[in-house]
């Protein structure tokens, strides 16, 4: 299936070929205060149709995790760390959110 998604002010826009049937809820100091619900895939995955110069990222604790975000709205629809992708659900047109298994996850304590 193919998704849609992007920041609240349309900037920042991509397609993510994936199955979202669960997300995780991480309770480390910034996904809990952004109120992340993250899916995880493969770079190969994530079209950006937005050009990088349009993002900003931030990074912080041992900065493995580029989050990136819009500089016009502020809203972060993705991280990346390698090769991986960590999409915020929340940021994805037309889901279901009934229809997702939400884990939790300890990353407090990472």
């Amino acid at each position: 299936m193919t998704y849609s998604g992007g920041c609240h002010c349309g900037r920042i826009a991509f397609d993510v070929d994936a199955q979202i049937d669960k997300a995780i809820q991480c309770n480390c100091s910034l996904c809990s205060k952004r109120g992340y619900l993250l899916a995880f895939v493969s770079a190969s995955q994530l079209h950006l149709r937005t050009p990088e110069a349009d993002m900003t990222t931030y990074t912080f604790n041992k900065h493995k995790i580029h989050h990136v975000f819009c500089p016009v709205c502020g809203v972060a629809p993705f991280g990346r760390s390698g090769d991986g992708v960590a999409i915020n659900v929340r940021c994805l047109d037309d889901v279901d959110f009934t229809s997702i298994e939400i884990e939790a996850f300890d990353g407090r304590s990472l």
